[in-house]
């Protein structure tokens, strides 16, 4: 072989190299979830947690939810609510966002009456069947947390599903991978040894409407839950939260 042709070869060689390295670092840098060994334990109950530490309320979940779905204006999977407390010039902010609790015992599951609404056996997920779904909104009325909507498009009820289609090929949900904070974490709370389970262990967490015993499954950190129908301090101008959902009062 002549030099000019081994010349070749090597420059052939290194970039095979060099993309095979950068095909392998662009894997290695795309969010997976981890997993233990599925024998060593028993079925999986997806879950999320959000810290409000991190949370500056940007939106790119928002953001990033209805452009991975193609959700029409005026409704969501998920949002982030603003809430406004005291009276100036003693006033501060704080962020709440929101999405499908995925709720262990879940109102909307039970008031379906075509069974389009369930609870996967196999990772507590709640999903909505839109080839059993009729549009008839009782799930959308019996949710404690406005999670459901009547989508105008499909005819058919909607909600977060934490991005099943990602979380099948070990990816986590849109929200997550995009919130530029890393204020969201997604794991299965069924397993002690999960990133989720562990975080949640070290830190006081808190759940949306916890009275109405639907048992949710998204947990957050230093969340701020004040009531803006609380009559009271509706009054004197202490609670405001703005959110983007037709109901302006939070259920």
């Amino acid at each position: 072989m002549s030099k000019t042709s081994e010349d070749r070869a090597g420059r052939r060689r290194f970039m095979k190299t060099v993309a095979a390295g950068a095909a392998s670092g662009a894997v290695a840098a795309l969010p997976v979830l981890s997993h233990t060994n599925p024998k060593s334990r028993g079925k999986a109950q997806y879950g999320m947690l959000i810290d409000l530490r991190k949370c500056a309320g940007c939106q790119a979940c928002t953001v990033a939810c209805k452009s991975e779905f193609d959700v029409p204006l005026g409704v969501g999977r998920s949002w982030v609510e603003y809430v406004e407390k005291g009276s100036y010039p003693n006033v501060g902010r704080s962020f709440l966002p929101r999405l499908c609790n995925h709720c262990s015992d879940p109102p909307c599951v039970t008031v379906c009456p075509t069974g389009a609404t369930y609870k996967r056996a196999q990772d507590g997920v709640v999903v909505v069947d839109s080839g059993v779904c009729i549009g008839c909104k009782y799930c959308v009325q019996a949710c404690p947390y406005d999670a459901r909507f009547y989508n105008p498009v499909t005819g058919f009820a909607d909600k977060c599903d934490f991005c099943l289609h990602r979380v099948s090929k070990g990816l986590v949900p849109s929200c997550v991978n995009t919130c530029p904070a890393g204020a969201r974490m997604f794991g299965d709370l069924a397993d002690p040894d999960s990133n989720i389970s562990k975080t949640i262990a070290r830190n006081r967490v808190s759940v949306l409407r916890p009275e109405m015993g639907t048992l949710p499954n998204v947990y957050y950190i230093d969340a701020d839950h004040a009531d803006p129908t609380d009559a009271k301090r509706a009054e004197t101008g202490e609670i405001r939260v703005i959110t983007h959902r037709r109901d302006p009062k939070r259920r």
